[in-house]
């Protein structure tokens, strides 16, 4: 159960605490955001455990439009595979891989228990305007320290997540291999990869790199 928490927690932080509205002081942000979502969860917990629907509706809520899921979903299809995709396999795609993340991180969020969580400041000038990285540490209860990097661009004014790399675990690139392994175990079926994204996504944690990014390998 620790690790199954670890691991849950480490990936959420990854997503769930980016609500940007504008450029500047990004890690005052994520801070600001991250301490109202526990408190959020610390306050309806027992409801949120009885009625999970409930609080994955609110991790959507702050989540869904802080996340550049397009951005994120051609990366982890890839040009190879997103440049013969439909309009509409690629909305279903971005509906199934946002829907996927919201249970299986919300179900280890439930498991929560005040680990120490800390934004670090920036260490230095970025050279992209419209991108940036905002670096975390996430202390766990037996006092390992779990580094977070969030990779962000601005869209439209607006800071939005495009990656997160977890203990040195690059998860872009661990779902472009899951995403890419589905394909070839599918016989190339996009719609068939597709309509199995969560089960990718639910596996994923069971890959090496997963086990890694968990902090246990």
């Amino acid at each position: 159960m620790i690790n199954v928490l670890r691991r849950g927690l480490l990936v959420l932080l990854a997503v769930f605490p980016l609500f940007v509205l504008a450029a500047p002081a990004a890690q005052q942000v994520v801070q600001r955001t991250t301490s109202e979502m526990l408190q959020n969860l610390k306050a309806n917990k027992e409801q949120y455990r009885s009625n999970p629907s409930a609080f994955y509706d609110a991790l959507n809520r702050i989540i869904g439009p802080v996340v550049d899921t397009d951005g994120i979903s051609r990366s982890i299809m890839t040009v190879k595979y997103s440049r013969g995709a439909s309009p509409e396999q690629m909305t279903r795609f971005q509906e199934n891989f946002k829907r996927s993340l919201m249970q299986f991180y919300g179900n280890a969020l439930l498991e929560y228990d005040n680990q120490d969580i800390r934004v670090l400041p920036s260490s230095a000038k970025q050279s992209d305007p419209d991108r940036t990285s905002v670096n975390m540490e996430v202390r766990g209860s037996n006092g390992t320290i779990y580094p977070v990097t969030y990779t962000m661009v601005k869209i439209n004014d607006q800071w939005m997540l495009r990656n997160v790399t977890i203990n040195g675990i690059n998860i872009g690139k661990l779902f472009r291999d899951q995403f890419a392994d589905a394909m070839q175990r599918n016989g190339n079926d996009l719609n068939k990869t597709i309509d199995g994204w969560a089960q990718v996504v639910a596996n994923a944690k069971n890959t090496e790199a997963g086990q890694q990014a968990a902090g246990h390998e």
